[in-house]
This record gives C-alpha cells, structure tokens and sequence, in this order.
C-alpha cells in the first residue's frame, strides 16, 4: 500500500502548509492569477444578481401599464448575461494559462529531480509509482487550479452571498429555509456516496468474473488438458451469481435513494413555498420575492450538495501534493552539467582501497567486505566468481551509484569526491548483459554516447562494432525504428550497437558485464570481435561468468563472499592446487 493510500481523511494543517510550498510554482503568474480571482469573484456576484431580477420581474408584472420597467429589467437581464459570459471566459482563459504554465515548471522540477537521484531511491520505489507521480499527481493538480479552486470558491461566494441577500429579503423565511434544506441537501450526499460504493463494487466483481473469462480463454489448453471446463463454468457462475446479488441489493438502495430525493429536496421546496406564501398572505413578503427567494434556495442548496465533492477533490489534490514533495525532498546526487562532455578527465586507474558496502535497500547484508583492489591504466582486468559474490556491485560503485560504507575508490589515485561526477561518469562506458535502447532510431542510440555526433563518427563507430553491414542492410539504415527496448532486433545486433555507442564514447574506463552471454555462436564471435577492438588501449573491467572469453585477461580476480580470495593470470591461477578459478575452469571445461 502507498503513503497516499495511509492518508487520514481530513486536511491537516501541516498538510495544507506543504501544499503551499507549490505557490512557487505559480509566482511567476500570480498577477494573472489575481486577475482571474477578480473575474471569478465578478461572475459570480454576476450570477447572484439573477434571481434578484428575476424576481423584480415577476413583481413588475403584477402592476398594470409597467411594460417600461418590465422592459428595463429584462435588458438588464441581458447585459448581467453578457457581463456574466465575458467575466467566466477571461476567468477560465487566465487560470488555465497560469495552470498550464505552472504545471509544466512543476514538471520540469520534479523530472528534473527524479533523473538526478541516487540509484538506491529506484531501489525502494517502483517505476509505474514514480511515473503516476509525475502523470496522474500533476493531472490533479491541473484539474484542482483550472476548475475545482475556482468552483470551490464560486460555491462559497454562491453560499454566503445568497444566504446574505436571503436574509435581507426575509429573515424569517431565510431561517426556515436554513432548518431544512441543508440538512436535506447534507442526508442525499451522504446517500449518494454510499451509493456510489456500491457500484464499484459491482465494477469490482465484474472486472473479477471477467478475469476468469479471460484467465481461461487464455489457457485453454491447460483447461482442457486438466478436463476442467466444468470446474471454470462453476466458477464463472457463482462470481456472476455474486454480481446479479450485489447489483439487486444496490438497485434498492438506488430506488430509495430516488425515493428520498423526491421527498426530501422536493417536500423542502415545497415547504419553502408553503412558508412564502403565508407570508405573502399577511403581507410580509411580495410574490417576487418569494420567487427569487426559491431560486436562491435552489442555487444554496446545489452548491452545499456540490462543496463534498469539491472538498473531497481537493482533499485528494493535497494528498498528490504531498506525494510529490516528498520526491522533492529527496536528496539527489551531486550531478552537475558540464562543458566538458566526452573529454575524459582521468587516465583509466581504477583502486579500491578496503572497501566495504551494503546496499541500502539490506543494509544488513554486507556484500563487499575489506576489499581492495588496482586496475591501471589500458590493463584489462577480469572478475570472476559464483553469483552473487559482489561482481556487480564493483561495477556499480566503479560508477558511484551508491556511497560506501567504509574505505574508498580512487581514480588516478584521487578520491571519488574530489571529481565532477557527470565528468567521472562521462569517461566509462558500459556494455551490460541486457542491452536497453530506446525505442527511437539506430542513430539515435548509438549517438547516444556522444550527443551532437556527426554521420560519420557514427558510421565509423558502427563499423567497429560489427554493426554496419546489418545496419546498412535495413530500408531505413540509420534511421529505422528498433522499438521498445530495441525488439525489433536480434540480441546480437542490441549488443553491437551498445558497443557501438560505447566506441563512440571513446571512455577511459570500459565496464563490461557478460557481454556475450546468450548470443549464438556466430553472434558470439561477431561481439567478440567487436569487444576486442573496443577494449584496446582501454581500461577495461569484464565481469563473465564463461572463463573462455577471460583467458587473455592481464588480470583476473576471483570474487567471493565478497573479497578478492585470489589474482593472477589464467596461466598462475591455474597453477593453484585447490584454487577456486581452476575449480570452476575445470567444471566449465569438462561439462
């Protein structure tokens, strides 16, 4: 269950204080925004003049030879109407601009964030929790600044201002009228709210008997190899049994419920009109009035049935509100844009010195322990070991994606802190097991490693890679579509184009992480080839799990539990009686 869902259901002052930390976001256009409050506030006291006219209408026509007065209140009536439109279009087109302007920095601010936190954030959150975020949360917002503020202060305007003018027409009537219409008006929202929870409940069930329809379509097979076709029909039948029941039940509540709203709102107008008129009789109020003074009911009593829902949508905007501060609130990573983007700034060395580290998200479980490892510059260095030994986890701290527990990592000798971390980071590349492109175009994920590269660098990248001959082959080259993830491509072509975007990068430091896993044979070697022409002259980390593609490594060292339990050579591990690389080698080699 999210934070939101915990939420209790009324609007805590603190929670209100956090929503207005927004305001900044709206700054830039508060004098519009002023505006359009004046204009709301305008339309509105525009809308309240209605009944009031109407009614001086009624009485003027209850007087003989009054066809000018009648005439005069009528254009009146007009020009209020005309006023009214003018003021509620300039009122929606105002706050609509500041919303929309508002909302789109506020996006900017909170993809901005996002994209700069650390790794272990995404550790903790899941991505479609973090995409409604940024999606649904800011689409209430939209909603709440371009209509629900305005109509939750058109309601009170409506409210005080009508029960005000109530008052000054007939205090007596204005009183009786406020013993029962609101509390009516109160009863059938409540009612419809329980209501409404009943149907979805029913949408609840439906969707759930709809499951099983298409839960066994889908596996049909299954179905019958098992001879349950029976077995499912009984199980439909008793959920949309369950359906028919609760739809019957809230069809009588719906009855009731119609039932209590032509009692109730109607038998209240009724005795608002049954009020009047005695007073008419004894002279205490005119026929206009009470004309005005009905309509007047009827606008309070549709804005105090109205303000539960606006409250409940507001309430639920601050909830948003509070969801999204609290990703603002977090702390993000000291990345800062550079102006020197793909020149690298160390030669390739690569230390750790005593190590250790958890990961957040299980801080109890220590993955690295006191380990301390060189790379030096151009060396291609091998790590090797049973899952889970730390492997990974070297390559993410080569990175900085976490903060260490203890010990440090130094590059060319200098502490991780002392560099730009976009510039440390934009001299390694990474070629992962599972490639991720984006679902543009070839050219655009190879110049991914270095943006604004020419044709030509890309071309020459991609001939290095062992990509050109299959790119150049496509209709569209260079510009054809790989799809979500790069599915429109084979495994061994996704691998050459991260290579190929890699070589474009031209890093420092190259991580490679079993590039060459899952690829057929003559994929392999494609890859391979292309790995080699990438790793010369290079720092280059290789995490493999097959020994084969390690052997001519400079180095390889053997992870474990978290520490280095052995370096050397192919040749002088191999010359390790019980050594764990000559286990494993020889339980490759001989399976």
């Amino acid at each position: 269950m999210t934070e939101s869902k915990k939420k209790p259901k009324g609007i805590k002052k603190s929670s209100l204080k956090k929503a207005l930390k927004l305001y900044k976001y709206i700054k830039p256009y508060q004098f519009k925004f002023i505006i359009g409050l004046v204009f709301l506030f305008l339309s509105s006291a525009a809308n309240l003049a209605f009944p009031k006219l109407l009614g001086d209408l009624v009485d003027e026509a209850s007087v003989p030879n009054l066809i000018n007065n009648i005439n005069s209140i009528a254009l009146t009536l007009v020009g209020v109407l005309i006023v009214q439109s003018i003021f509620s279009f300039f009122r929606i087109l105002l706050f609509v601009e500041v919303a929309e302007k508002s909302l789109a920095s506020l996006r900017q601010a909170v993809y901005s964030q996002l994209i700069r936190l650390p790794l272990s954030f995404f550790g903790k959150k899941r991505v479609g929790e973090l995409n409604s975020r940024i999606s649904a949360d800011i689409s209430l917002l939209q909603e709440t600044f371009t209509t629900t503020l305005a109509e939750f202060i058109r309601q009170i305007i409506i409210i005080v201002g009508g029960i005000t003018l109530l008052a000054t027409t007939s205090v007596k009537l204005t009183l009786f009228m406020l013993a029962i219409l609101p509390p009516v008006v109160i009863l059938a929202v409540v009612f419809g709210r329980y209501i409404r929870k009943y149907s979805k409940k029913v949408q609840g069930e439906v969707a759930e008997s709809n499951t099983i329809v298409e839960e066994t379509l889908q596996g049909i097979q299954n179905v019958k190899a098992f001879a349950n076709e029976f077995l499912e029909i009984s199980r439909y039948k008793v959920k949309t049994n369950e359906v028919a029941a609760t739809a019957i039940k809230g069809g009588k509540y719906r009855g009731a419920f119609s039932s209590f709203i032509i009692l109730g709102l109607f038998g209240a107008i009724v005795a608002v009109i049954w009020m009047g008129t005695t007073l008419i009789a004894s002279g205490d109020l005119e026929t206009g009035e009470l004309f005005s003074f009905v309509l007047y009911s009827g606008f309070i009593g549709g804005s105090i049935g109205g303000m539960a829902d606006v409250y409940a949508r507001i309430q639920k905007t601050i909830g948003a509100t509070e969801d999204l501060l609290e990703i603002m609130e977090e702390d993000t990573e000291p990345v800062f844009e550079s102006e020197n983007r793909n020149q690298k700034i160390i030669s390739g060395k690569v230390s750790f010195d005593k190590v250790t580290f958890a990961y957040p998200s299980r801080s109890d479980i220590t993955v690295l322990n006191d380990l301390s490892l060189t790379v030096e510059p151009g060396q291609q260095v091998a790590l090797v070991g049973p899952s889970g030994a730390g492997k990974s986890t070297i390559v993410n701290l080569v990175y900085q994606f976490y903060t260490l527990q203890k010990g440090q990592v130094l590059y060319d000798d200098k502490p991780a802190e002392e560099y730009n971390l976009s510039e440390l980071r934009d001299s390694m590349a990474l070629v992962p097991q599972d490639v991720f492109l984006f679902g543009g175009t070839i050219r655009e994920n190879i110049e991914y490693g270095k943006p604004g590269a020419t044709q030509e660098e890309i071309e020459e990248a991609a001939r290095k890679a062992n990509a050109f001959e299959f790119i150049d082959g496509f209709p569209e080259k260079y510009d054809t579509i790989v799809g979500e993830r790069g599915v429109q491509l084979s495994g061994g072509q996704r691998q050459r184009i991260a290579i190929a975007r890699a070589i474009l990068k031209d890093p420092a430091i190259l991580v490679l992480d079993e590039a060459t896993s899952a690829l057929d044979s003559e994929s392999e070697r494609l890859v391979q080839e292309a790995l080699d022409n990438l790793m010369k002259n290079r720092t280059s980390i290789v995490i493999a799990h097959r020994l084969s593609t390690v052997r001519k490594a400079d180095k390889i060292c053997v992870i474990d539990a978290g520490k280095m339990v052995e370096s050397g050579n192919h040749e002088e591990l191999m010359q390790l009686e019980d050594g764990v690389y000559r286990n494993l080698s020889e339980l490759q080699f001989s399976s």
